[in-house]
């Protein structure tokens, strides 16, 4: 009977090119830098560095990841969603290029880890979300943010395999630069998103705000700090398990292969974790959900670190994580949204998602340190567990209503 209502009032329907170009962007831009892990080992082996010199280069990349995303997101807010998208695809190649060909550890620091995080913050998450949230009606948005999260997530279920298929068979140095040539197509799927401005339809009351003031009033709002404290777990967590599980999996003795069915797997099951987190996030409190996450991520490490660990236990721990992988993406993007309008989301939702590779860049850089330090990731695995507790403890207060403005004036 919705569905019938829903029609004749003549709701919306999705602008598809938008969302299926977004799509497929965030999922090469998503891909290799999730399959960076598999580089770690056979790169050391050739180059003589420690995990140390790794993890912070690919700490780097999640930093440089965090800082740019607001400015970028600022920028396609402003001019345009294109061109920011065509940067990225140049910066992504460039770093990756120059990752391959690194003799020095400042030159790995640089290439994969400022350009490539540079390259992933101008064509990633904030910025096709963004893009969806201005031309996708409010009530539609959580579910177009989750087929664009899913979406990451396929990248991640597809490069996978093929970069250690590629690794395998070409090596690492060719396999580095197969994937910068696939950046390059990046500007082309991008020229749907160029436009800048909310259809109509999906347009809500929009406020005359500079980038200033829209960022002054977020920083005063309580709900939007929480959820910025809340998302930096979110980052600890998945960035750990991204550059440092392959490794682990080898250290405890399981074959190697386990470790690219291991991402697969939550690639895979993240795809659902996404289109699933969408839909609760249109039905049910969209804070709640990310409590439940966050316990969920906690309990899931605590029983895989106390349970014997088999190939077996590592199937299931992949298959459960990637269920609760990035579903905390849509709900938090969904959030900002309710909270101040789509005007400046990318900006502010940069700024959230700053805060989660803060999260990131610790989360790789301590996997590595503390492994070289006790020879164990047992510490930043429990680290993990105690964060998430915390994540759940700070988005319960989170309230999911629009900002009071009532000295501002809506735009004509």
């Amino acid at each position: 009977m919705s569905k019938t209502a829903s029609a004749q009032s003549g709701a919306p329907s999705l602008p598809w090119l938008i969302i299926i170009c977004g799509c497929l962007i965030a999922a090469i831009t998503f891909g290799p830098r999730s399959a960076m892990g598999f580089f770690q080992l056979p790169m050391l082996a050739e180059k003589g560095w420690d995990r140390t010199t790794f993890g912070l280069a690919m700490a780097i990349q999640n930093l440089a990841w965090g800082l740019g995303t607001p400015i970028f997101g600022a920028l396609a807010d402003k001019f345009g969603t294109w061109r920011v998208l065509a940067l990225s695809g140049v910066m992504y190649a460039a770093g990756l290029v120059m990752m391959a060909n690194s003799d020095s550890v400042a030159m790995l620091h640089l290439g994969g880890g400022v350009l490539v995080g540079l390259g992933v913050a101008s064509g990633s998450f904030g910025i096709v979300l963004a893009a969806f949230a201005r031309n996708v009606a409010p009530e539609q948005r959580s579910f177009a943010f989750g087929l664009g999260t899913a979406a990451g997530s396929a990248g991640m279920f597809l490069f996978a395999p093929l970069s250690q298929g590629l690794i395998s068979a070409y090596g690492w140095y060719d396999t580095l630069v197969v994937m910068s040539v696939m950046m390059l197509i990046i500007p082309v799927l991008a020229i749907p998103l160029r436009g800048n401005s909310s259809s109509g339809s999906a347009q809500q009351a929009v406020y005359r705000q500079t980038a200033g003031e829209a960022l002054r009033e977020a920083l005063g709002h309580r709900s939007y700090l929480l959820l910025v404290s809340g998302f930096f777990v979110c980052g600890f967590q998945v960035a750990f398990i991204t550059a440092h599980f392959p490794a682990y999996i080898s250290d405890i003795g399981i074959d190697a292969r386990y470790a690219v069915i291991a991402l697969a797997l939550i690639g895979f099951f993240n795809i659902i974790g996404s289109l699933s987190a969408g839909y609760i996030g249109q039905r049910y409190s969209k804070p709640m959900f990310l409590v439940w996450i966050y316990l969920g991520r906690s309990v899931l490490v605590t029983a895989f670190l106390l349970l014997p660990q088999t190939p077996a236990t590592v199937v299931t721990f992949s298959i459960l994580m990637g269920l609760l992988w990035l579903s905390t993406v849509p709900p938090t993007n969904s959030l900002v949204a309710i909270m101040f309008g789509t005007a400046h989301l990318g900006m502010l939702g940069g700024v959230v998602f700053f805060s989660h590779q803060i999260g990131s860049f610790l989360g790789v850089w301590l996997g590595g340190y503390l492994y070289d330090a006790f020879g164990t990731y047992d510490p930043v695995w429990w680290l993990g567990v105690l964060l998430g507790l915390f994540a759940a403890v700070v988005h319960w207060p989170i309230k999911e209503r629009p900002v009071d403005r009532p000295t501002l004036q809506p735009a004509e």
